[in-house]
């Protein structure tokens, strides 16, 4: 379990979605963190989360919210959001950049992000940064496939990544 984001958290709060709650997590730099509660690998550890200040009213934190909420509303859109990604490397960093220019609907190869970020021969590598996102669904990770086009990995759960692409292709029956 992940027990450190680069910046201490200002402010974390709970949010409830159609695929369970959320842990959203700011600093003074952006939004940090978006861990799902059940079924997520590398969450920071509960006691560690136990000592971050609570803050419901964090105006980041209920922006995000209400991001989130118009997104499983079909409002599929970018995600306009300072975000704090510096608890990665700096190659994790590029890779994360790169998933959040991956539009809604549309899919794309670990080679591809890969290629998008200069490092062509690197899709292993490419593979284990975007499981390592911290920021679930604001950086679309679940918009990355496999070579073949088959579904992958996902630290949130496959079924949520079947739901989360199927809500931006027009299906959202799924949540």
């Amino acid at each position: 379990m992940t027990s450190h984001l680069s910046c201490p958290p200002v402010a974390c709060t709970d949010v409830s979605t159609p695929l369970g709650p959320l842990l959203l997590v700011a600093t003074e730099h952006g939004l940090a963190g978006a861990w799902f509660h059940e079924g997520q690998r590398d969450t920071p550890a509960a006691d560690v989360v136990a000592r971050w200040p609570r803050d419901p009213h964090h105006p980041l934190l209920q922006r995000t919210a209400g991001v989130l909420d118009r997104y499983f509303a079909g409002q599929a859109g970018a995600f306009d959001l300072p975000l704090d990604l510096s608890a990665g490397t700096d190659f994790q960093q590029a890779v994360w950049q790169a998933l959040c220019l991956i539009e809604p609907g549309r899919t794309v190869s670990y080679g591809e992000v890969a290629r998008a970020i200069g490092r062509p021969s690197a899709v292993r590598a490419v593979g284990a940064a975007v499981g390592a996102n911290p920021i679930s669904i604001i950086v679309p990770c679940h918009r990355v496939m496999g070579a073949n086009g088959s579904l992958t990995g996902y630290s949130g759960g496959l079924h949520r990544k079947v739901a989360l692409l199927a809500l931006e292709s027009g299906e959202p029956r799924l949540l």
